[in-house]
């Protein structure tokens, strides 16, 4: 992608939400390495978020997570839209635009992200979207694996239409920790052997969040608690498979105090060098910078 700036392999990030623009934007160097934002909520925003937004892509690297595009839907790509972000990723010199493996539209928004039958019929479809959505952004996008509770008709394994979307549509990977966990649980997997099978030659960066316990067999992907043990455990399976890769926390809502945030991406270097110690250099350096301040 001309002009933007790549992710280090070891890089660890942050969701840019409004309510956390006063620390992003007073951070110490070091803190974090590039930002995460959903280009439907800043295209076109001007006054002080506006500011705010050029301020923070100025000084970090950036990377786009999709929310509407609906790449598992039947209504017709939004390609007026998918203009717009191309022009924004260019403008911000993105690293990388990421959607969802769902759907969220049927002749109008449904505000959430529904999953997609694991059909052959279905591989073809999601893949051709993908492709147009490459052809008109200029660049290959990344698809995250999604977390869902009802499964649609399933002719194949979530692992194998994964992969079949991803080879067809030539396009990388969003691999999202949590979301392999929570899937793992209310589907009856084992999450380890989900992440082997994943082509990590096509990963671009990692997503690791909190989630609810709402039961022993039920949980809920919420982006609203710290990240739990056994997603830190498995997050470390993915080093150990994958080597370093770039990792964005994710938190939505519920923030806690923004120290609490850098803390949970020092866990992040912490597990890497555990469990990848070879991958870490670039993130030693940057721990020691950080510990000189």
């Amino acid at each position: 992608m001309d002009g933007s700036r790549p992710l280090e392999p070891d890089a660890v990030g942050l969701g840019l939400r409004r309510a956390l623009l006063g620390p992003l934007q007073s951070a110490a160097a070091g803190d974090f390495d590039f930002l995460e934002c959903a280009p439907e909520n800043w295209i076109g925003i001007g006054g002080r978020y506006g500011e705010a937004l050029r301020d923070l892509a100025s000084r970090h690297a950036l990377v786009c997570h999709g929310l509407s595009l609906s790449l598992g839907g039947t209504d017709p790509l939004d390609e007026t839209f998918l203009v717009r972000v191309r022009r924004f990723l260019d403008e911000h010199r993105v690293a990388c635009y990421s959607e969802h493996l769902s759907y969220c539209s049927d002749d109008g928004h449904l505000y959430d992200l529904l999953p997609i039958p694991f059909t052959e019929e279905a591989v073809h479809h999601v893949a051709a979207r993908i492709r147009r959505t490459q052809d008109i952004v200029g660049r290959r996008i990344a698809v995250e694996n999604a977390s869902y509770y009802a499964a649609p008709h399933q002719e194949m394994s979530e692992v194998e239409f994964t992969r079949a979307v991803l080879a067809e549509a030539d396009c990388e990977l969003l691999l999202d920790v949590n979301n392999v966990y929570v899937n793992s649980i209310n589907h009856r997997y084992d999450a380890r052997e989900f992440l082997a099978a994943m082509p990590g030659e096509r990963i671009a960066y990692l997503h690791v969040a909190g989630h609810y316990d709402e039961a022993e067999d039920l949980k809920v992907d919420t982006h609203g608690a710290p990240v739990k043990h056994e997603v830190w455990s498995l997050l470390g399976d993915a080093y150990r498979l994958f080597g370093a890769r770039p990792t964005l926390l994710e938190r939505d809502f519920n923030f806690p105090p923004y120290e609490e945030l850098v803390g949970e991406l020092d866990t992040v270097r912490q597990v890497l060098r555990e469990a990848a110690p070879q991958s870490a250099d670039g993130d030693a350096r940057r721990v020691r910078a950080r510990a000189r301040r």
